[in-house]
This record gives structure tokens, sequence and C-alpha cells, in this order.
């Protein structure tokens, strides 16, 4: 169980939550880029490769009994801002369809590039699954 922090006065926030907090068993998930499991990069861009790096955000959340529900951070690290900003509504909805209406507090920062060549957007994560 979490509770979103929105301070009094606020506007709401569009897509991701100012603060979260929770407590149970932490997960930290290193940053994830848009591969398969056998490591290749997934064809199609900043779109695809975001699909795939919250599908594998998920896989490796799977393995210790958590869901998309328990995250309540998510670090992205984009290449191309304007490309990011761009796809907004493309991102938004690969985002649903792989973690459902559930937006964590986040961060999107622009990098000059990810260790692998051809990545375009990172992601890493942290879940707090209930005890």
């Amino acid at each position: 169980m979490h509770r979103i922090l929105q301070p009094e006065g606020w506007a709401r926030p569009r897509g991701y939550a100012n603060g979260v907090c929770a407590s149970g068993r932490t997960i930290h998930v290193a940053g994830q880029i848009g591969w398969t499991p056998d490591q290749r990069l997934v064809p199609g861009g900043l779109v695809a490769q975001t699909k795939q790096a919250l599908e594998n955000i998920v896989a490796v959340l799977a393995v210790d009994g958590a869901r998309p529900e328990h995250l309540v951070r998510l670090t992205w690290y984009v290449t191309d801002r304007a490309a990011y900003l761009a796809a907004g509504p493309e991102i938004g909805a690969v985002y649903r369809e792989v973690i459902g209406r559930h937006f964590p507090a986040m961060s999107a920062v622009e990098v000059s590039a990810l260790m692998e060549n051809e990545a375009v957007v990172e992601i890493e994560a942290t879940a707090i699954v209930p005890l």
C-alpha cells in the first residue's frame, strides 16, 4: 500500500506523482533499455524501446512477486528530449498498456548517450512491496 504525496494548493501533475510514501520490501531495478531477453534492441525507435524497457522492469519485478502497482519511483534517461516530448501520447499509451494507470514519482532526464549505442531510453525503477 502506498500513499501519494500532493502538497495542498499544488496543481495535480500529469502522468506522475510528486511524491510517494510506502513501506515494505524494497526492490531496486537497474536501468532497463529496450532490448529483449537475449540483449537485442527492438526495432522501431523510442516508443518501441520504451515499451520493451517497461516490460523488462515488469519482468524483473515478477521474479520477486512484485507487480507494476508496487512501483514508487521511475527515472527515465532519454537521448533526445524533443523526440520524447513529441512522442508523449504514444509513450503514454505503451506506458498504460504495460504499467496500467499507476503513476509513481518520476523524473525524466536528457542525456548525451547511453552505454548501448542504439539505445535511446533507459528506465530505472524502485518498487516497494507491502509486507
